[in-house]
């Protein structure tokens, strides 16, 4: 029989596919991961994975163990979290992070609603930027947090619902010429060079907001890379790109030197919770819960 921690080292770098990210997630030591791994495919008698020095894939083997124990973890966890919510109610802490001034107004409703239904549970507030939004997450230090929902679009982490669907607008230097129109196509970001975000956040992130190509296939220039909005608002100003932003960026970033354009055909930007897929507590389904029920009194 397998023990708990090579079953979740399993899973993990069935998630990964990589042991330096796998024993960075676990806190352990890449080595560690390796022997755990050996040690399990030896109790098979098969290997789970295919490694090289370019890339770890699983095996058939391996690809048809992770889909079939998975449910059952995720159900022996549901079950003991079940009965922990039961015993003790909603108590403790629980750390919850926000992204942007959107986010942040959303969080704060939120966490109204939530501590009138369990005021025994402790709420600490966390501002987030670009760069550590997942990594806070994954490191433990944030339990839930309300962000752009494709923050979530990688292994480990779940997207709740969306809260708020917002327009989109196009931040240009306050000179440009985009800055008196009414709207822009999505088209003319071929034609300027668009501000590029931090590389080590999610790809999904960084193509919805940064993407090679239009819809109609032309190519995009890159602008400066940013690490954070504010850096961004500041190359904007500088005339060195532009960059498409939620609308609420024109109330929440008013600045003399950056002007908001309305972007065409552009897809609305979900805000929603998002979570370590393995600490869906109690205290994090009551906070989903409550920013459901605070999002929709605002936005019926």
């Amino acid at each position: 029989m397998l023990e708990r921690q090579e079953i979740q080292i399993f899973l993990v770098l069935a998630d990964e596919l990589h042991f330096g990210r796998t024993a960075e997630r676990l806190r352990l030591t890449p080595g560690r991961v390796s022997q755990t791994i050996k040690k399990v495919e030896r109790l098979i008698g098969a290997p789970l994975f295919e490694r090289t020095s370019r890339h770890v894939r699983l095996t058939p083997l391996g690809a048809r163990l992770a889909d079939e124990l998975r449910p059952h973890v995720k159900g022996i966890q549901d079950a003991f979290q079940r009965a922990v919510d039961t015993g003790r109610g909603v108590t403790g802490v629980l750390r919850v992070g926000f992204l942007g001034a959107l986010a942040g107004q959303l969080l704060l409703k939120t966490v109204g609603v939530f501590a009138a239904r369990h005021p025994d549970c402790e709420v600490h507030i966390h501002e987030t930027q670009w760069h550590d939004t997942v990594s806070r997450i994954f490191d433990g230090d944030i339990d839930v947090q309300i962000t752009d929902v494709l923050f979530a679009a990688q292994p480990g982490l779940t997207p709740g619902p969306v809260l708020v669907a917002e327009p989109r607008l196009l931040a240009v230097p306050a000179d440009h010429a985009f800055a008196g129109r009414d709207a822009v196509p999505v088209a003319a970001l071929a034609d300027h060079p668009v501000i590029q975000v931090p590389v080590d956040i999610p790809r999904k992130f960084q193509s919805d907001r940064t993407p090679s190509r239009t819809g109609d296939g032309l190519p995009v220039p890159q602008g400066p890379r940013a690490t954070s909005f504010g850096e961004a608002l500041a190359l904007i100003a500088a005339g060195q790109g532009v960059f498409p932003v939620g609308e609420h960026a024109a109330r929440f970033y008013p600045r003399p030197d950056v002007a908001y354009v309305p972007l065409q055909d552009a897809p609305p930007i979900h805000w929603g919770p998002i979570w370590l897929t393995t600490n869906t507590s109690g205290r994090v389904r009551e906070f989903v819960r409550a920013a459901t029920d605070a999002a929709r009194a605002v936005h019926p």
